[in-house]
């Protein structure tokens, strides 16, 4: 009898530390609820009857992990990643070695002084490299994610794509009398920046003028200023035919608000604007930046001056200034140069069974043979879940019933505390029979 009670007592204290390290963590992001199973002991012999043999008391048969999901926390960070659905991240310790690695469904990161996103115990978070036109991941070979500080070499500025529309009722302007410090003598200017090939930016001033001497024609006129002030720049496919010597194109429109010609159907030439002036060396070098213009989507409607298209080539370096992460676990990288980069991909990892995962502490686990091998994938693919940005697991704990369970063990254990007492109390009257 003694052997039972005391088989119960360690059961009971089995069940009260399973249930008590539950309620521990209940806070803890990504944990998984431990259940301590039981099963009962019987034995017989030749000299035993098994109709009136009674039990042998009761033995840990496992502590059982429970793998469904926890509820959501939203935070403002958008480093904290939560998996909806099936599998697992992974993390190592070694960012050189990252076939070492653990799994995990606290998806809590922030980044090193390296700029690799790590745990909170400076675990790095693996990821795939990705193609950067398509965003299809090209190899399933994980390596440790990391978000470059800064992105992009230096470009000069060589080919500019303008659309705008020219009001067709705009006032008409003598281009005899344009100067750019005379806002009367031209319609319209607008300004944007390039870059020379260190990635210093100036400002590019575009002026529109709607030439008094021929019909449906607007002169433009292009100017960079620098730390010099403002001078006229060289262009591709400027317009050498202008009385002015100073245009840089000539757009004439049709009937319709079309355009019919640019540049009085002149090719490729390289012309400085401005009588006698100088170009502007942008790029600190001997040679001249030469800009070429693209201005087929011009239009002259009977409507507001509008510019509805500026791309430009060039750029500088751009610096870090926001990570996102997308449903597939993209990682996205926003520069201020303008630059939106997808990094790589947040790698997902699952097993065929995960109660034979082996437990690591931290809410980490390692693969074992009763779990079987880690299969590599990632979110939004095949059976493996979609990752959420901004979310964190919180733990699958239920504290209503952790806390009737603590009382079931409390019990538990008082009741086999009283059959051991009992029989110590009845051996101790056994004993005193005379």
């Amino acid at each position: 009898m003694s052997y039972v009670a005391l088989s119960g007592l360690s059961a009971a204290q089995l069940d009260l530390n399973t249930t008590s390290n539950n309620i521990a963590n209940a806070a803890t992001y990504g944990f998984k609820e431990s259940r301590a199973e039981f099963g009962d002991v019987y034995s017989n012999s030749l000299f035993t009857h098994a109709k009136t043999t009674p039990g042998q008391g009761v033995q840990a048969a496992k502590v059982a992990q429970q793998f469904h999901e926890g509820s959501s926390i939203y935070t403002n960070n958008p480093m904290d990643l939560r998996i909806s659905g099936t599998g697992f991240f992974s993390v190592a310790k070694d960012r050189l070695q990252p076939s070492t690695n653990e799994l995990t469904r606290n998806g809590s990161f922030h980044l090193n002084k390296d700029n690799y996103m790590v745990t909170a115990n400076d675990e790095f978070l693996l990821g795939y490299q990705v193609n950067k036109d398509t965003g299809d991941v090209l190899s399933y070979e994980a390596s440790a994610i990391n978000i470059p500080k800064e992105f992009g070499k230096p470009k000069q500025t060589s080919n500019i794509e303008v659309g705008f529309n020219l009001p067709a009722g705009a006032p008409l302007k003598d281009p005899a009398l344009f100067d750019i410090t005379d806002p009367e003598t031209y319609n319209r200017s607008t300004s944007s920046s390039i870059y020379d090939s260190m990635g210093q930016s100036y400002k590019l001033t575009s002026y529109y003028l709607k030439d008094a001497t021929q019909p449906n024609t607007w002169l433009t006129y292009y100017t960079v200023t620098d730390s010099d002030g403002e001078k006229p720049i060289n262009i591709v496919g400027g317009d050498t035919t202008s009385p002015t010597g100073q245009v840089g194109h000539t757009l004439k429109f049709n009937n319709d608000g079309t355009l019919a010609s640019l540049n009085n159907g002149q090719d490729i030439v390289t012309e400085a604007l401005g009588a006698g002036a100088n170009p502007v060396n942008l790029n600190g070098a001997d040679e001249t930046q030469i800009l070429a213009f693209g201005l087929k989507d011009a239009t002259q409607f009977a409507a507001p001056f509008e510019l509805t298209k500026f791309d430009e080539d060039g750029a500088t370096t751009g610096f870090l200034t926001k990570v996102d992460f997308d449903e597939n676990g993209s990682v996205l990288g926003t520069y201020s140069n303008g630059e939106n980069i997808v990094l790589g991909r947040v790698a997902l990892v699952r097993v065929a069974n995960e109660q034979g995962l082996d437990k690591k502490g931290s809410t980490q686990w390692d693969a074992t043979q009763f779990s079987g091998d880690k299969i590599w994938g990632e979110s939004n693919k095949g059976s493996f879940g979609s990752i959420s940005s901004g979310t964190l697991e919180q733990s699958n704990i239920d504290m209503t019933q952790e806390l009737v369970d603590l009382i079931t063990a409390q019990r538990n254990f008082q009741a086999n505390s009283r059959s051991l007492e009992v029989h110590n109390q009845t051996q101790q009257n056994i004993l005193q029979i005379r």
